[in-house]
């Protein structure tokens, strides 16, 4: 992973300073609230509806074990005890006091990690796939293009007050696992016909109160050219999206507006003015990116297929987890391990101090020192010895991570909700507490196969509810909480934004709706479907008869 310089050290050293003494001065009246406001966003805080809430990068996901272990000294020292994995890999202190959230910033800058730009309208952290440069399908890791684009992005001048935010994903991989499609932009690592390295554009995607699927507007864009092309659809964006409504100034909504032709065209009027310019990456630059996500020291490995499953026959619990919490790898010998921060009863994402610390020590012995956050609000050890695995899962297990339910219905995404988020219409977390429990047989959610249900408390949708098979919205009714549920979205390859069920629940209504939806799958489904694809043969029609049918 990428390891800062001289450079990054001075200027985040600079930036925490600076910040400290914008603090000071708020606290000393010196600053109005509506003037420390874009100085407190800009480097990460916000005042949620009990605490602030300051929220750290993880540039595409990635971890190293000093980072882990500094996260939770911070969370222990600073907060209460634990942290937060965000749906766009972040890490969230919940309870920080106002006047030490200068000094987490230094502790932070200490191991290379920072809150800058990780809100406000500005570029935000570039995220990435869980398993990039580690996947069997990957065509060309997206590591080092997100790293440059993380360089270029941090403080650029011109984009530092955009219409509003701004997010990136970019993916290298034959399956979707970024999102990119959801994204302002998304980018697909592919090669052309002679080998030569590009990206396929997208732009104009994006979840919240208007959903939009992003468009292709270039099918190939050399890799050379990569900031220089983002550089022009920005400043297309900058100057045309509109600021007068911050409900219609993202980028989806400029794009909706004018057409994806007609915005390409612009951007490529625009990007032939630049393209050979400074902007154009030189193959010294691509190669020094890459050089920071070198190859492991992997050893040579025979496959550990035979022994994998005499320890499943003496452990079935270990044949579980195996199944659901272990995934390929490109290396023959190796795997990467999901470690499931969805227990019953613990809020989806949330991670304490000791848990993180024991992850750092499973990281220095079984993963090169390095672990990843998921989308899914999950962390991954991306390089772990097929002959390792029962002793790992031994371990994940006595510190409360081997919860072998990834990709089922209990791997749920979900945002804080109204429990800490002022924005939020409805409590999301015991709506997802109530479904873990109301669905706690794991050869049941097995049974079911792979779905996934996401849950937001408003319709800024943090919890992607747009994108699960299976959505969940809070939403306010005269005061009251009540949740809308939709069916058939899709984050994967082939996106899909779910549609409404019909009228909202109670919330003491949705396990039991919950269950009515999942029973009409099962009595739905052929030769083994999936939710999904039951759901897209047979349309909205039957669920919302089971569903309505019994409720009225």
């Amino acid at each position: 992973m990428y390891i800062y310089d001289e450079h990054d050290y001075k200027i985040l050293g600079e930036r925490t300073t600076q910040f400290r003494k914008q603090t000071d001065r708020y606290l000393a009246g010196e600053l109005k609230e509506e003037e420390f406001l874009p100085l407190r966003l800009q480097n990460g805080l916000y005042i949620q509806r009990l605490a602030p809430m300051l929220r750290v990068n993880v540039p595409y996901g990635m971890l190293n074990t000093t980072q882990l272990r500094k996260i939770a000294h911070v969370a222990r020292e600073y907060d209460k005890g634990y942290v937060h994995v965000s749906t766009r890999q972040n890490i969230q202190f919940n309870w920080p006091e106002l006047a030490e959230v200068p000094s987490i910033l230094t502790e932070l800058a200490e191991v290379e990690m920072h809150a800058t730009q990780s809100s406000g309208s500005c570029l935000r952290n570039t995220t990435s796939d869980q398993f990039a440069g580690i996947a069997p399908d990957e065509v060309v890791d997206p590591r080092p293009y997100s790293e440059i684009i993380r360089q270029w992005s941090s403080f650029h001048p011109e984009f530092a007050f955009l219409p509003r935010k701004f997010k990136i994903a970019v993916s290298g991989a034959e399956s979707d696992r970024a999102a990119i499609r959801v994204h302002d932009i998304g980018l697909q690592v592919v090669t052309n016909d002679t080998g030569e390295v590009g990206f396929k554009v997208l732009v104009g995607g994006g979840l919240g109160r208007t959903p939009v699927i992003g468009s292709v507007i270039r099918e190939f864009l050399p890799e050379i050219h990569l900031i220089s092309y983002l550089d022009a659809i920005l400043r297309i964006y900058n100057q045309l999206g509109r600021r007068d409504n911050k409900y219609k100034a993202r980028i989806k909504i400029l794009v909706k507006a004018m057409g994806a032709d007609k915005f390409a065209a612009k951007v490529e009027e625009e990007w032939a003015h630049i393209k050979d310019g400074l902007s154009t990456l030189t193959r010294a630059e691509i190669e020094l990116a890459k050089n920071a996500f070198s190859t492991p020291a992997y050893a040579e490995l025979g496959d550990e297929s035979a022994v994998l499953a005499q320890q499943t026959a003496e452990q079935p619990a270990f044949g579980k987890w195996l199944s659901r919490n272990v995934h390929p790898h490109r290396v023959s010998g190796y795997a990467a391990v999901t470690l499931s921060l969805k227990p019953t009863g613990v809020a989806p994402g949330d991670i304490t101090d000791s848990q993180l610390e024991a992850i750092a020590d499973l990281a220095d012995q079984y993963s090169f020192a390095e672990a990843r956050t998921t989308h899914e609000q999950n962390i991954v050890l991306g390089d772990v010895k097929q002959s390792d695995l029962f002793a790992l899962w031994g371990k994940a297990k006595a510190k409360g991570f081997a919860t072998p339910n990834i990709g089922t219905l209990t791997d749920m995404i979900c945002c804080p909700g109204g429990d800490f988020c002022s924005l939020a219409n409805a409590k999301s977390l015991p709506i997802a507490e109530a479904i873990q429990r109301q669905f706690d047989d794991l050869d049941y959610l097995y049974d079911l196969g792979n779905l996934d249900l996401n849950i937001s408390g408003c319709m800024n949708a943090c919890g992607h509810h747009h994108i699960g098979h299976i959505g969940i919205l809070g939403v306010d009714k005269k005061g009251e909480e009540f949740y809308q549920i939709q069916l058939g979205g899709n984050a994967g390859t082939d996106t899909s934004l779910g549609k409404v069920l019909g009228p909202a629940f109670g919330a003491n209504e949705v396990p039991q709706v919950m269950q009515r939806i999942i029973d009409t799958y099962v009595a739905k489904r052929v030769d083994g479907e999936q939710f999904i694809e039951t759901y897209r043969r047979v349309g909205m029609a039957p669920f919302k008869e089971k569903v309505y049918a019994k409720a009225d």
